[in-house]
């Protein structure tokens, strides 16, 4: 039988050299025996029975799989691994069938690596030994994986500690990272670093995110395994934190405030008298200050309308956007860039013209860092129209171009069938003509190129119709 002995340091890299080279030669995988063995083999053999070479060729997931799988404890896996790319090589199985036993086993241990790779990410605790007078700081750990898989998790922390020397020692081996070199050897000392004031961090910080409201006892150990807890600072904390649970978990909701539902916010917030004395110039003051309905607390500002108070149009377009919620200004953003566009081929001269929106604040819902816009509800119309009737007495313009549903219900009180109403002249309850029309951000949102043109060419002709009324 072949001996074939791989080192203990780089195993991976000579095991995919030397099965390339076997299965070239035809050597079959019951005729080889794999070792990482140092001690001398009397029934050792250079001579192996050839059989028709074999071809390997590999997707990147079965050779990923199978490289990882040889980070696995099992003394057969070098075994298996070569058994199975031969076999892949012959068109024998496919990869990922699973009915096979020899590939479920090898993808069974593929996932116990990467578990265990996962584990020493997380549980390795460093202490400092920087020497003194030295340039950079310096830390050592010891960690004990189930997995020979130091080469493998090694990377992680190069990448993530390359500002500092560290050395990681396992029973099996020892990483260091010097000068920003990552280098490996066998372990000569099976001995933990002495502990420092880190770990005091380590005890503190954990101490103050546990939470015993929501203490799973078996999750906990399911993610913490008990076999790691002697090489963590914080594991001794852990059973008294179990044993006072359910005490503090009874304090923290004896001091937990009793919070008002939804509704009674609302109410309390519409029952704000409005303010008097309001003029042109100090409107943005008193809209930053509003609270009649629940979108104002949340937004940035208050966006007040913008433009002559002697226009012969009026614009209202929904409310502010993310753009006009952060400058202050309506119709600054997308749609009012694309309102802009449309204007500048209807003839319609934006200085010339007082444009505002129904709703006075930013409606939205967070989303990771962005804030998506959401449409106000017909109980915040309602309560935001004080400002708009303030504003429309204001300019008195002879013509209301109303831009999508929500103003249109703000305006005429109906909100219903706004594409059949486009392009048809409603009334306030003043008696004062309203143009409807479609808002910008419909067009925006319309996937085809050729269906949006097609809105824009209609847009810009009610712009235009809006500056024919006026003139």
């Amino acid at each position: 039988m072949l001996t074939v002995r791989l080192p203990k340091i780089g195993s991976i890299a000579a095991w995919r050299s030397e099965a390339r080279r076997l299965a070239a030669e035809g050597v079959p995988a019951e005729h080889v025996r794999w070792t990482q063995d140092d001690a001398q083999d009397l029934f050792a053999s250079t001579d192996a029975p050839r059989a028709a070479p074999v071809e390997i060729r590999l997707s990147k997931q079965a050779l990923f799989d199978i490289e990882s799988s040889l980070y696995h404890r099992d003394p057969q896996r070098f075994a298996r691994a070569y058994a199975l790319v031969l076999r892949l090589g012959r068109g024998e199985i496919r990869w990922g069938d699973r009915a096979d036993d020899t590939l479920r086993k090898l993808l069974h241990q593929r996932k116990e690596v990467g578990r265990d790779i996962h584990k020493m990410h997380a549980f390795v605790r460093f202490n400092e030994v920087t020497p003194k007078g030295a340039n950079r700081r310096a830390f050592a750990a010891w960690f004990e994986p189930d997995n020979p898989i130091t080469e493998a998790a090694a990377p992680f922390f190069a990448k993530r500690f390359g500002d500092m020397d560290w050395v990681i020692a396992t029973p099996t081996l020892t990483a260091r990272f010097i000068a920003g070199a990552l280098s490996f050897e066998e372990t000569a000392e099976h001995t933990r670093p002495p502990e420092d004031a880190s770990h005091d961090l380590w005890r503190t910080y954990y101490a103050n995110i546990f939470n015993p409201a929501r203490l799973m006892p078996e999750a906990m150990r399911s993610e913490m395994p008990k076999k790691y807890w002697k090489n963590l600072p914080e594991a001794r904390l852990i059973p008294e934190l179990i044993r006072t649970a359910p005490a503090r978990a009874a304090e923290m909701q004896a001091k937990m405030p009793s919070i008002p539902p939804a509704f009674a916010a609302k109410a309390v917030a519409t029952r704000a008298p409005m303010p008097e004395g309001i003029t042109p110039d100090t409107i943005k003051q008193h809209l930053d200050a509003c609270t009649r309905c629940p979108i104002g607390c949340r937004a940035t500002q208050g966006v007040p309308g913008e433009g002559p108070l002697t226009a012969r149009l009026m614009v209202v377009g929904e409310q502010p956007g993310d753009a006009e919620d952060l400058s202050g200004k309506p119709f600054t953003g997308p749609a009012g860039q694309l309102f802009d566009s449309c204007a500048a081929k209807a003839g319609l001269d934006r200085r010339q013209t007082y444009v505002t929106n129904a709703v006075k604040h930013f409606k939205f819902t967070p989303r990771g860092k962005r804030r998506l816009h959401q449409r106000p509800d017909a109980d915040e119309i309602e309560h935001c129209k004080w400002w708009l009737d303030l504003e429309r007495d204001w300019v008195k313009p002879r013509l209301i171009l109303a831009m999508g549903a929500t103003p249109a219900l703000a305006l005429t009180g109906s909100s219903r069938n706004i594409t059949r109403r486009r392009g048809t002249i409603e009334h306030t309850p003043e008696g004062t003509p309203v143009l409807l029309t479609s808002h910008p951000s419909y067009l925006l949102r319309l996937p085809e190129a050729q269906a949006r043109q097609e809105a824009e060419a209609r847009f810009t002709a009610d712009l235009a119709r809006a500056v024919q009324i006026c003139a």
